[in-house]
């Protein structure tokens, strides 16, 4: 009992003293992957987060979200307590996500695995069609993989975000579909 109590009060601990940073922006689980969405305000990242939540997907925050490094490498997220569950719908108004959607739509943290800034649409501008720009942001020393996305009308952003949760998930586990394509464009030319 004593070495179980003991644990839990250096975990908890661990995580109570972790240096934190806040940040605007969105938190949202997404089949697993923590996706921070980052981007201007009126950008459309509560709005894409709502279509996540509609989806099975689970927020953990809206609008600020406080970031602790709980390891040398890892993130982890959660809301300020005032505006736990809440969203603000432009529009609507605030909404309390758990009482809408239930338990099962919300969490109270999550990693930071992947921060997607959303952007609008700039046709001067060359975007990653490949997937071979690696981008990084680092919030509190720790290396975070960083994408691009465009916003313009007509685009499905839920969509694509899961999308990118789960080719972050794959790219962790070492496997990437441009090394693919690559790899049989190196085969069709032998």
């Amino acid at each position: 009992l004593t070495s179980k109590l003991e644990h839990s009060l250096i975990n908890y601990l661990g995580v109570e003293l972790a240096p934190s940073i806040t940040r605007h922006g969105v938190l949202i689980d997404v089949d697993g992957v923590g996706i921070l969405l980052i981007g201007e305000s009126g950008i459309g990242k509560s709005e894409t987060a709502l279509e996540l939540v509609k989806r099975g997907h689970r927020l953990v925050a809206d609008d600020a979200v406080i970031i602790k490094r709980v390891t040398d490498n890892r993130l982890v997220g959660e809301a300020p307590e005032v505006i736990r569950h809440l969203m603000e719908i432009r529009g609507v108004g605030i909404i309390n996500i758990e009482h809408m959607y239930g338990v099962s739509a919300i969490l109270k943290s999550k990693s930071v695995d992947l921060i997607v800034q959303m952007e609008l649409w700039d046709d001067s501008k060359e975007y990653d069609r490949l997937g071979t720009e690696e981008g990084w942001l680092d919030i509190l020393d720790v290396r975070v993989p960083r994408i691009i996305v465009p916003v313009r009308p007509g685009r499905n952003l839920a969509i694509i975000m899961e999308v990118a949760a789960r080719n972050a998930r794959l790219k962790s586990m070492g496997y990437n579909a441009f090394n693919e394509l690559m790899e049989r464009r190196s085969n069709i030319y032998k």
